[in-house]
């Protein structure tokens, strides 16, 4: 059985800028249900406001609440917060600290939306209002519920945002390995970075992965691994500049899956980026992932 996170206030309209991002979790869940009895559904509460001000300035956090983010935040993160995507970024920011709970007790949980990477301290940026690997990161360590987590980013940007919210807490760990060109210009520094060059491909970027994370897993020893497994690294992605296949997505998840399994670590999974017009194939990309995951988890 495959333990899911996923709340109706997930599925948002999709917005004129980023249709992928805000239409694409009601096809997700709709691919999953499809599995049947394979899926266990669990639903988050919206994360309490001072679980966010732990991460995010407490200014921020408000004007997210309230669906006042003044227009220049509104444009560094790409779309409007109204009130239907404030209430989102609460329950996704639940749901991925909901996913790490349900992995330590089942071995892999996933929620169906969150990995917004991009989020910082006092602003959203590149589609994330709220930075939920951060938050569910930082509140599982403060709550003793796991001594150590690491963050790891699989999607084709740098997780800039994660790296900077976790920077200075030596319980929590970030990798990210993506496209050195690609959004953001400037990166933050994750505790390991494995930036890799435009167009690379399956083998070279499942060799890269495996040299890097395998000795930080061993270095680190944490207790959870939070895994942002963005599909964007694909080659026909819209905003994506490495070249993987379909078949090297699910290798990649794969990968991480065995590393994790190997040492005894529980992995929580997010979805995201997965950029371009078939949102439908954007959705079952990011299915596979999850599917794949769970699958390992459930064989050992």
């Amino acid at each position: 059985m495959i333990n899911v996170v996923h709340h109706p206030a997930y599925v948002s309209a999709a917005h004129v800028r980023s249709p992928s991002q805000l239409s694409k979790n009601g096809l997700v869940r709709d691919l999953l249900r499809a599995e049947g009895e394979e899926i266990v559904w669990h639903e988050p509460d919206r994360i309490p406001r001072v679980w966010l001000e732990a991460v995010h300035d407490a200014d921020y956090v408000a004007e997210v609440l309230e669906a006042r983010v003044p227009p220049d935040k509104e444009r560094r993160i790409g779309f409007a917060v109204s009130e239907g995507v404030a209430e989102r970024s609460q329950r996704v920011v639940g749901g991925t600290w909901l996913a790490g709970q349900l992995a330590l007790e089942h071995g892999f949980a996933a929620n169906t939306a969150g990995g917004s990477h991009h989020a910082l301290a006092g602003t959203g940026a590149g589609y994330c209002v709220l930075n939920d690997l951060a938050v569910a990161a930082v509140r599982l360590v403060e709550e003793g519920t796991v001594e150590r987590v690491i963050v790891v980013d699989c999607d084709v940007h740098q997780g800039d945002g994660t790296a900077s919210l976790c920077a200075g807490r030596p319980e929590i760990a970030t990798y990210s390995i993506h496209a050195e060109k690609n959004f953001p210009v400037r990166k933050a520094r994750s505790t390991l970075d494995v930036p890799l060059a435009d167009g690379t491909g399956d083998d070279a970027y499942l060799t890269a992965l495996a040299d890097s994370l395998a000795p930080m897993l061993d270095s680190v020893r944490p207790g959870l691994i939070l895994y942002q497994a963005g599909v964007d690294p694909f080659g026909g992605d819209r905003l994506g500049r490495l070249a993987l296949t379909e078949p090297g997505l699910i290798a990649r998840d794969r990968l991480v899956a065995d590393l994790a399994i190997a040492r005894g670590i529980p992995l929580a999974s997010t979805v995201g980026g997965g950029y371009g017009a078939d949102t439908a194939a954007i959705a079952a990309r990011h299915v596979a992932a999850i599917l794949t995951l769970g699958r390992a988890f459930a064989s050992t």
